[in-house]
């Protein structure tokens, strides 16, 4: 049965259509038009009819419904409209509107339907109280098409101070009230119609087709194009579970089916359905992504089982497949799973494509997850020209050295800052470092020849460059994101762990450095500018220094207990900008500039 199937249960009222006028709350359109003018038309159109609500077995027993009831004096009563028909046809009852009307009479007992006589008569708007949905009474009331509510609806409209809801379906309890669900994958109708029956008993509305007024997807697969469309949205997607055990919790008034500590425990895995494979990585690497898998309700099989539905590639290293893909396997770069992870979704497999080194239609990937820092191509060229600018006729490298060439200084900033962003390291690596680079000034002709103390300042400028660089990547590439509101699946960290992580990282700049270079005189000092910002130094750094451990701790602990911040870092940490480097092992840099700074003017 295709998942847009129609469902008809036994009194032949369509399960599956748009119940957005069936449901416990007639539609806003309908209310939008009710006005003290329309009310008094009613009036002469319609007889002059008694409302009242009858409490049925059970329900007249229950000491707290009787004194809710009491304090209820309004229900809420539709306006009906007979729409003319073809000689033969049954007439057509259209809701014009909601009105409400006053409650006489608090409540009348029975044990019967028989007692009343009349419960079928226009002369009254009756409401049954049933506490128990399963008893015969109830199932002949609604063959009779009454009013039927559950005790929970009375308890909560008397703790909210509201009239008595209209309903064109039996209410029980308002758990889901204003939720709007979509069923995708079932197959079952049974299983589907009794989950169809519950959503509405509690005052959900059920849409047929997906779209963005839906506020949850209720899968029992994560293939097909509501699943995916659900992802790219960021609408929940659970299972249902969610709904049979919101169904256990109806005689709670103040239980709401939304919840996000209720519902997160029904939410559908990002590998549910999934049997993963891992190429080309360590065997600790492997053996972490094989625990994250179970973690996130897949399975793992070795590389090359036939039920395999996806093989994660460590691009880096596999250039190449062992063995020729079946067509129905996924073959996906290592971002794919960290990504999946990182979004409490599983990722469309499209955007994330190992192909092969060879491959003329080798492409850089551009993710739904990617978090590009604000770097362009104008910015990085403009760096390089005053780098060279500032190199030419010198035999200084571009970048800091680990060991200045000078004999009178044997410890440069270099060792101290920029362990793993040297050209020796990053050669190493096999890639080259990117920076979050700001673009120069034009520079000027400088003399051929440069003093020893021009090489230094020099040396200071490039390094300052390079921190002030590695902050931008840290707010950028890290805290933004993670700050950013409407994250797909939610906040991956807390705003109280965020604040303590990043604290308030320095924001030191080097544009008067810049000046001071392309404008270099021997009489010129950099102590100059030292001073100038002394204050703000002095204000700023402390802190930041003095926390940076317990920020250190947090990240280790956010990283063990939330595989999803894990997965964040993971993403992060293999992008060009970070040259490899962890989030720790970025952060600690303000802690170690200052020190690197008095070193260097020394």
């Amino acid at each position: 049965m295709a998942d847009n199937s129609t469902l008809v249960s036994e009194s032949g009222r369509s399960l599956l259509t748009d119940s957005s006028v069936l449901d416990s709350k007639i539609t806003e359109t309908s209310k939008e038009n009710v006005c003290p003018g329309s009310v008094l038309d009613v009036e002469e159109e319609m007889p002059q009819i008694e409302t009242r609500v009858v409490l049925v077995k059970e329900a007249g027993k229950h000491e707290e419904l009787l004194k809710a009831l009491e304090t209820i004096k309004i229900m809420e009563v539709p306006v009906i409209k007979i729409k003319e028909t073809s000689p033969g046809k049954s007439e057509e009852k259209l809701i014009k509107s909601i009105i409400h009307m006053e409650i006489k009479v608090p409540y009348i007992k029975t044990d019967t339907i028989e007692e009343l006589g009349d419960s079928d008569s226009p002369e009254f708007e009756t409401i049954f109280v049933v506490s128990d949905f399963q008893d015969p009474v109830f199932n002949n009331l609604c063959k009779a098409d009454c009013r039927v509510v559950g005790p929970p609806v009375v308890l909560h409209c008397a703790q909210k101070g509201e009239p008595l809801p209209f309903s064109c379906r039996p209410l029980y309890c308002t758990s889901m009230l204003n939720l709007v669900l979509c069923f995708a994958g079932f197959r079952k109708k049974d299983e589907l119609v009794k989950l169809v029956t519950l959503v509405h008993h509690m005052g959900g509305i059920i849409r047929r087709d997906f779209s963005s007024k839906v506020t949850h997807l209720v899968a029992n697969s994560t293939h097909g194009d509501k699943f995916r469309i659900a992802v790219s949205l960021g609408t929940p997607i659970v299972k249902a579970e969610w709904i049979y055990k919101a169904w256990e919790k109806r005689n709670e008034i103040d239980f709401c089916a939304a919840d996000d500590d209720f519902r997160n425990q029904f939410k559908v895995p990002p590998f549910q359905d999934c049997m993963l494979s891992f190429l080309g990585f360590s065997d600790d690497e492997k053996a972490n992504m094989e625990e994250m898998t179970e973690m996130q309700g897949g399975h793992y099989l070795p590389v090359g089982d036939e039920r395999c539905t996806h093989l994660v590639v460590e691009e880096s290293t596999v250039k190449d497949l062992p063995f020729e893909p079946l067509k129905k396997l996924y073959v996906v770069k290592q971002e794919w799973f960290w990504g999946s992870i990182q979004m409490d979704a599983r990722a469309g497999e499209s955007m994330y494509l190992f192909e092969k080194s060879e491959s003329p239609g080798l492409k850089k990937s551009v993710s739904l997850l990617s978090l590009n820092t604000p770097n362009s191509n104008r910015k990085r060229r403009r760096l390089k020209e005053t780098l060279a600018q500032l190199t030419r006729e010198t035999d200084l490298s571009p970048f800091p050295p680990r060991k200045r060439p000078s004999a009178e200084h044997s410890l440069s900033i270099g060792s101290l800052l920029d362990i793993s962003n040297t050209p020796e390291s990053s050669t190493a690596n096999g890639e080259t470092p990117k920076s979050c680079a700001r673009p120069s000034k034009n520079s000027t002709p400088l003399p051929l020849k440069q003093s020893a103390r021009w090489q230094v300042a020099k040396e200071l400028y490039q390094t300052e460059s390079n921190y002030v660089d590695i902050l931008t990547t840290i707010i950028q590439l890290f805290q933004v994101p993670l700050e950013k509101e409407g994250q797909l699946g939610g906040p991956i960290l807390a705003q109280e762990e965020i604040k303590t992580i990043f604290g308030s990282i320095p924001d030191i700049l080097d544009e008067d450095l810049e000046d001071l270079m392309m404008n270099w005189t021997e009489s010129k000092s950099i102590g100059d500018i030292i001073l100038k910002y002394s204050k703000d130094l002095l204000k700023t750094y402390p802190p930041f220094v003095n926390f940076f451990e317990m920020s250190k701790e947090t990240i280790t602990r956010c990283e063990k207990q939330k595989p999803r911040f894990h997965a964040f870092l993971k993403i992060n940490q293999a992008k060009p900008e970070c040259g490899r480097q962890s989030l720790a092992e970025l952060l600690i840099r303000p802690v170690q500039r200052l020190p690197s700074v008095a070193l260097l003017l020394n």
